[in-house]
């Protein structure tokens, strides 16, 4: 057997395969302006591309590339371009695709601080930036402290993360990460009805059970109604309950409403209640002095959810859970393991694994560091407010058009509606026509807009986050929409 075994080839052939790889991602880049939003492909073709047995043997490096290129990246829905509307996607940035293949290269787990002692002090910058960025802070004695979090997956991981924090704090006195719920009163929980489905799936997996989870009615402006909220935790006590934590929006995911985070940090504050906020969608927009107003109370909170994937315009993953301190986040999930235990060393040096669930983890920070270095905040304060400024050029080109019906007032970068054509249609009528309209659009590909369902309506729903877009692609947008329901 050769002493030299090994994956790698030698420098010069690895060189040459780079030089390949980069050349298709500077072709994403050239093609991704004019390239459909979206490919419509039968399940049944695009799983038998990949229907093969294990490998035993390798394929030609060039041919795995053109292959990848062809059935991979050539049939990609085009996230990155600008006539990307769903959900809520950003369309990543080069900074952050050249982050993601140096950090990947060097390969550092993120468990431990001398696994990756410089991305580990990235990290812990990266969210201190981002609470200085949306203004979230702790001050004691006039002084400003350290914030803590964790980067995670995205929204649905920070909420899950804020929330796991507030019960293991919030019932510590309890012992229930050792006792668990058992022999507990059913701890409750308070959302509108706007709030995002992870809430959802966080209770249930936190054992509190969504029979135990209010939804409160919305205002018409899609708020949360706070007479509503505080009838109920009234009610809740009375009944004998324990009341623990308010969810506040910062950006429903329908229409991007913000509840009056400072109305609710007071009954939280009233009540002794933890106060979430679910930042993931609209937190970040904070930033902007043309909207603070509106996040007043945030820093108030507990906890916030927030996703740098979003308003960052980072690629996937980039989500963040931000707490008040690191030595919450340690009460919540440290357990001592002998093999982790031995290299501990008490110079101030924080272990991540300590801080979060996870123990093996890619460095999620890096990119987002690099973005920040690369551009400075205020290019993306700069690229937020376009987005917003777009979103509101296109609910007024909606609402001025005869054959389009707004149904809500952005103050973020949702805006949701109807064609109803001639208007003619009864509500009956437009929910059946305007579903045919998502269905057709997902078929024509130019664009990719899917739509959702507000006050028992069938809506279509357009996200702006993407710092491509501008003006000439909203107007492009309403004139593909028009002409595939004209079709119908």
């Amino acid at each position: 057997m050769s002493e030299n075994i090994s994956l790698d080839e030698s420098l010069e052939v690895f060189n040459t395969q780079l030089e390949q790889a980069c050349d298709l991602v500077s072709q994403q880049y050239q093609s991704m302006q004019e390239r459909p939003a979206y490919q419509m492909f039968e399940l049944k073709e695009v799983a038998s591309w990949f229907a093969e047995d294990l490998p035993e043997q390798g394929m030609e490096f060039s041919e795995l590339l053109k292959f990848t290129d062809e059935k991979v990246l050539q049939t990609a829905t085009n996230n990155m371009g600008p006539h990307m509307y769903g959900y809520v996607m950003a369309g990543g940035t080069q900074v952050s695709s050249i982050a993601e293949l140096l950090s990947s290269t060097v390969n550092q787990n993120m468990g431990k601080w001398h696994l990756g002692a410089a991305m580990n002090e990235i990290e812990q910058r990266v969210i201190q930036w981002g609470a200085d960025f949306i203004g979230y802070r702790r001050e004691i004695d006039g002084a400003v402290e350290q914030i803590g979090g964790t980067l995670v997956s995205g929204g649905s991981a920070a909420n899950l993360t804020g929330l796991t924090v507030a019960r293991n704090i919030f019932f510590e006195k309890y012992k229930v990460r050792e006792k668990g719920l058992f022999g507990q009163k059913p701890f409750v929980v308070y959302g509108s009805t706007e709030t995002h489905g992870c809430v959802d799936k966080s209770i249930e997996l936190l054992g509190i059970g969504t029979d135990n989870y209010r939804k409160i009615k919305c205002n018409a402006d899609y708020t949360i109604n706070l007479d509503a909220l505080k009838i109920q935790i009234e009610k809740d006590k009375q009944a004998g309950l324990q009341p623990f934590c308010i969810v506040g929006n910062a950006g429903t995911v329908n229409t991007g409403a913000l509840d009056d985070l400072d109305a609710l940090a007071d009954i939280a504050q009233v009540h002794g209640l933890w106060f979430h906020v679910d930042g993931a969608y609209g937190g970040l927009v904070a930033c902007l002095d043309s909207h603070k107003h509106f996040y007043k109370g945030m820093d108030r909170a507990d906890s916030v959810a927030v996703d740098f994937h979003k308003w960052l315009y980072q690629p996937f993953e980039a989500g963040c859970c931000l707490v008040k301190n690191w030595e919450l986040l340690k009460k919540t999930y440290y357990k001592r393991v002998s093999y982790l235990a031995m290299d501990v060393k008490d110079d101030g040096r924080l272990d991540l694994n300590d801080h979060h669930f996870q123990l093996s983890r890619n460095t999620k920070a890096f990119k987002v560091w690099m973005s920040f270095k690369a551009y400075g905040a205020q290019a993306f304060r700069d690229m937020i407010q376009k987005d917003i400024d777009l979103t509101k050029y296109l609910a007024r080109k909606v609402d001025n058009a005869s054959d389009f019906v707004l149904f809500n007032e952005p103050q973020l970068s949702a805006v949701c509606f109807q064609f109803v054509g001639d208007g003619t249609y009864s509500k009956r009528e437009l929910n059946e026509l305007n579903q045919k309209i998502i269905h057709a659009l997902e078929e024509d590909g130019r664009v990719f807009i899917p739509g959702s369902q507000l006050l028992g309506q069938t809506v279509i729903r357009a996200c702006l986050i993407n710092h491509r877009k501008q003006k000439k692609h909203v107007d492009y947008l309403v004139d593909v929409i028009r002409e595939v329901a004209e079709t119908l």
